[in-house]
């Protein structure tokens, strides 16, 4: 199948490189503090923030990764978007208020606070660098199969370039614009996004008098399996391991997100705890939009592009949504809605990659190793330095990653944070009891457990599309790990708590009024 003219799709890409350059470059001119280069010195509206957590949140795996499940799967692969949409109840609720009103510039800043700060804040950055690192995979390997796919481009040594090139844009991002330049990066993107899939999915449902039935019925008619599509558990009800994957993956995505650091590090870009709650408000009402309609994408890929033909492109399932825009529309809308997914993973992992840099850098480098002491100057160079070699390790991951369906590496990130961070993050904000072995014990605990079942798991090995082919030491029968890591980790937390004799009454104190009022937080701010 031909898509349309590559020099075209690459002149796309490279005016909207050359774009979002010049804006970062310009926001550039303002970073003068750390605090500028960690979260934009707090300048950003609920509104502003709102549609950049949506263009952080919206990365390859709900673009490509979504639109190809639910191509080859119907039913099932819309439980990855229901999953990640249900997720912000929890953020909303339990999460985004009480941290933005700690007024910090990471996640370890939150847990260390009432708390030994060494131990704590290694924990929390080693469990940010690993959650970034499995996010990174997903979108470096989305990155790989849709220019591939564009320019022509075949085999795994063209993709790998590829992703070496996305990698080095996504460096000059963060190291040029810190936040700022980044938050800017993410409102075009997700404008971009919402509007090409919003305008794309008017178009099919205009094709079919707008009637949805009209375009189940067809892709039922050109699946191969009929109208199993459209019932529950095709993809997970073929056996009891497959049912029990499908409840462990509901936990990853539905807990997930409150643990994401590069979706908590957001919370801190607003001015006042309002603004924050705005912002998820915001972010809900552009992510549940988007959800709908890779649906109506989904099914129409089913039957306007087909799935055999969708298993033979490059990068297999992650192509669907740009082929069906080329079969929509032709070379125009397919370099148009490609350069939009391309513009996607660009500002995802630049917004993965200051979240982690910074927090080596805050937490590490600063917290642990000069014990707080370093200066502004020093923190930001190390976060610069840290963000290159986070863009080399992401760059060899993604080569590795590139045949995996990105929605489904995502939700391996989601298992990882919903295991080591939300069990520490709810804890922190409210049980008293909570203290330092407690919070050790679940970062680390979650944490290990979750990447010991994945290393021993189908995905890396002994299944046809593991990370290492040919190699089989799986033992761990499912392909994600929460069943088990997330009850783990909160389990952890409570045994170690309940175990130690250490308690901060004062600093508990402290830390209540302060998420639960905002109280005391401004004054902190501003000593940063």
């Amino acid at each position: 199948m031909e898509f349309g003219n590559p020099l075209f799709n690459i002149a796309i890409f490279l005016a909207f490189v050359v774009v979002t350059l010049v804006v970062v470059i310009r926001v550039s001119k303002q970073n003068v503090t750390a605090g500028d280069f960690y979260h934009g010195g707090r300048a950003f509206s609920g509104r502003q923030n709102g549609i950049a957590i949506a263009g952080d949140y919206l990365s390859a795996a709900s673009f490509l990764g979504i639109v190809g499940a639910v191509a080859l799967y119907g039913y099932d692969g819309l439980l990855y978007s229901v999953g990640f949409l249900v997720a912000w109840l929890v953020a909303l609720l339990l999460v985004a208020e009480p941290l933005r009103n700690t007024a910090k510039y990471t996640m370890a800043d939150v847990l260390s606070f009432r708390m030994r700060q060494r131990p704590v804040r290694t924990a929390a950055a080693t469990s940010t660098l690993a959650v970034t690192f499995f996010y990174l995979l997903a979108q470096m390997a989305g990155a790989g199969a849709l220019v591939s796919l564009l320019i022509g481009i075949e085999g795994r040594v063209g993709q790998s370039i590829v992703i070496a090139v996305v990698g080095v844009v996504m460096i000059a991002y963060v190291l040029i614009g810190g936040m700022k330049g980044t938050t800017w990066v993410q409102i075009i993107k997700a404008v971009l996004l919402v509007t090409a899939v919003g305008v794309s999915t008017v178009w099919i449902l205009a094709l079919n008098g707008f009637n949805l039935s009209e375009v189940l019925g067809k892709a039922v008619a050109e699946h191969p399996d009929g109208a199993t599509i459209l019932e529950p558990m095709h993809q997970y009800g073929t056996s009891g391991a497959s049912k029990l994957g499908f409840v462990s993956l509901a936990i990853a995505l539905v807990f997930g997100a409150a643990g994401l650091p590069h979706v908590l590090m957001r919370f801190y870009t607003v001015p006042t705890a309002k603004e924050a709650r705005r912002s998820v408000v915001w972010a809900i009402g552009l992510i549940g939009f988007f959800y709908l309609c890779t649906m109506v994408l989904g099914f129409a890929a089913a039957y306007m592009v087909g799935v055999d033909v969708i298993g033979t492109l490059p990068g297999g399932s992650n192509s669907a949504a740009p082929a069906l825009a080329y079969a929509l529309g032709g070379t125009v809308l397919m370099g148009i809605i490609s350069a939009v997914a391309f513009a996607t993973i660009l500002a995802v992992v630049a917004g993965l990659t200051i979240t982690a840099s910074a927090s080596f850098a805050h937490d590490i480098y600063n917290g642990v190793i000069k014990e707080g002491s370093a200066t502004s100057a020093q923190e930001v160079r190390v976060a610069r330095r840290t963000a290159v070699v986070i863009g080399g390790v992401s760059i060899i991951g993604g080569i590795l990653a590139a045949e995996q369906n990105v929605a489904f590496l995502v939700s391996l990130a989601f298992a990882i944070a919903a295991s080591a961070n939300l069990p520490s993050i709810l804890y922190s904000l409210y049980w008293k009891r909570f203290n330092t072995r407690g919070s050790l014990w679940s970062i680390y605990g979650g944490l290990g457990s979750a990447l010991v079942l994945i290393t021993f798991s189908p995905v890396v090995s002994g299944s046809e599309t593991a990370m290492i082919p040919g190699a089989d030491f799986a033992w761990f029968p499912l392909t994600n790990p929460a069943i088990i890591s997330v009850p783990l980790g909160f389990f952890l937390g409570w045994l170690g708590s309940v175990t130690s004799s250490e308690t901060n009454e004062l600093k508990q104190a402290e830390m209540e009024v302060r998420s639960m009022t905002g109280a005391g937080a401004e004054k902190a701010t501003q000593a940063h």
